[in-house]
């Protein structure tokens, strides 16, 4: 007879990959990636247990953590189950290897079907918000991104986001830096945006296998039966199939 996961204290992951060196899985929203200043429960605590209890490790499970996604924002992520596997995916993010596209539901849409947004970004550490800046000031960091429009559906307009840098907050940042914030986004939207989730969604995820060097691709859905993403044709108008 199988037995319950929650039975036997195995964290509910949503797995979409796993070998002996990596497991790649979805974040949900909401959810923090790794531990922080909150406390709360995270996917990387909970990637942990799983693997300590599923492969009845003894002592402590390593599980490296190899790129973030902000807490609002749900999807795919990539783990490391070991050391060597850590090393070598961030040499890879790095050196560009990582592919990452993104989904998000604007408000309003773009005057350009395609563009490439090139900022200077300041993160102020007091109120956790990252503002445009000039290039001279102090802690000023390039983010690059392009975008790409899918969809538009009355107020708002579906667009695919690939970065080409990862700073914190970047897409939603520079999105709103051209006055179409992203759906849910009070933070940055201000009067613009609609309450609800945030509207962002890591959906494709390409990198080389750190062992095998096997060219890794995974994509998976924002979930479309939820507001806004219900409202756009998400398979038709994207590589999800």
């Amino acid at each position: 007879m199988e037995t319950n996961k929650q039975e036997t204290g195995v964290p509910e992951l949503n797995i979409l990959y796993e070998d002996n060196h990596i497991i790649v899985v979805l974040k949900p929203q909401m959810t923090a990636c790794c531990p922080d200043e909150s406390k709360d429960d995270n996917l990387l605590d909970q990637i942990k247990k799983y693997v300590k209890i599923t492969y009845n490790k003894p002592g402590n499970v390593y599980v490296g953590l190899v790129h973030r996604l902000d807490r609002p924002t749900g999807g795919v992520m990539v783990y490391a189950k070991t050391s060597k596997a850590a090393a070598r995916l961030t040499a890879g993010l790095q050196s560009g290897d990582f592919e990452k596209k993104y989904l998000a539901v604007l408000c309003g849409t773009p005057d350009e079907e395609r563009g490439t947004l090139c900022n200077y970004l300041r993160k102020n550490t007091v109120n956790n918000l990252v503002y445009i800046c000039t290039p001279s000031e102090e802690g000023a960091k390039y983010a690059e991104l392009d975008y790409k429009l899918l969809e538009s559906k009355g107020k708002y307009s579906l667009v695919e986001v690939r970065l080409h840098t990862g700073r914190t907050h970047q897409i939603r940042v520079q999105m709103a830096g051209i006055s179409h914030p992203i759906f849910g986004d009070m933070r940055y939207g201000g009067a613009l945006a609609q309450k609800g989730k945030l509207a962002l969604w890591a959906y494709c995820l390409s990198f080389s296998h750190p062992i095998t060097k096997e060219r890794m691709r995974f994509i998976a859905c924002p979930p479309e039966t939820e507001t806004p993403w219900k409202a756009f044709d998400i398979e038709k108008v994207t590589e999800i199939k």
